[in-house]
């Protein structure tokens, strides 16, 4: 236990938050607690974990999720360990709203300069072999950072809709390449998601809607053609010359050459 690592979670304490301050000691080994100096409070060594006030051992608790995180069933899990199938998927939920807090207050909490993000969903397979969720997901390109997930039982517009709003709410007003798949949802709602109220000051009613400048979407259809897959890129909105400038600043000169665009369409109207 190293009290240099961990900081006093006391919400009205004034050293909240910071490491390395040399104000937290080691309280009781034994019971895993330590004191703050400056609030004077003591709390356990798993406060703020998923496993707080869990009385199985660290390493137990964290082999269990990551056998889960792979895809081993919880039968399997309740055979090899002898845990309570109960105890097994709380354990399993508790880590999931944790993944989830962490995410939300790193990554969704502070816009970031996207520069170009890459949308797909995918078919979530049950252990019984039964397709029954669509997973909308999300990807920063240059830092391969996943931005989020959406989970639906359809692959319907609601399902993209969620996505694209997450992805607007973490991004910062620059230029942005949005690559997405074929399916036309993916347009509708990046469209839609990208624009901001007009102030009307003194006016009534709804606020007009203008997209965000330097916005653009490409499209990657893959198909089956007499036994060959060909793939098709189009831009969908934006000028050729910001797409080539964003696929360079993000995955570099070598794979530029490769990537060529072919506009079929202009841009939409930015009236909301």
């Amino acid at each position: 236990m190293d009290p240099q690592t961990v900081f006093c979670p006391n919400s009205d304490c004034p050293a909240r938050g910071q490491l390395d301050k040399d104000n937290i000691r080691l309280h009781s080994r034994k019971e895993g607690r330590y004191r703050c100096q400056v609030c004077g409070r003591t709390f356990a060594a798993r406060r703020g974990t998923p496993l707080y006030r869990l009385r199985t051992a660290d390493e137990t608790v964290t082999r269990v999720l990551t056998l889960l995180a792979y895809g081993c069933p919880v039968a399997a899990i309740v055979q090899a360990f002898g845990f309570d199938e109960r105890t097994v998927r709380a354990w399993w939920q508790r880590a999931g709203r944790h993944c989830r807090g962490v995410h939300e207050h790193l990554v969704e909490a502070h816009p970031l300069d996207l520069q170009q993000v890459q949308a797909d969903e995918i078919r979530v397979r049950t252990q019984r072999g039964v397709y029954s969720r669509s997973v909308a997901l999300a990807l920063m390109v240059s830092t391969r950072l996943w931005l989020g997930g959406v989970v639906s039982a359809k692959r319907d517009l609601d399902l993209i809709n969620a996505l694209a709003s997450k992805v607007r709410q973490m991004a910062r007003c620059r230029p942005l390449l949005l690559a997405v798949d074929g399916l036309a949802s993916y347009v509708t709602a990046f469209q839609q998601a990208f624009r901001s109220p007009l102030p009307r000051y003194g006016a009534r009613g709804r606020a007009r809607l203008v997209a965000w400048p330097d916005i653009a979407i490409v499209q990657v259809v893959k198909q089956k053609v007499e036994g060959h897959l060909q793939i098709d890129r189009r831009i969908v909105q934006g000028e050729a010359s910001l797409v080539s400038r964003l696929i360079e600043q993000t995955q570099g000169h070598g794979n530029t050459p490769h990537l060529r665009w072919v506009q079929v369409s202009t841009p939409p109207s930015s009236s909301g």
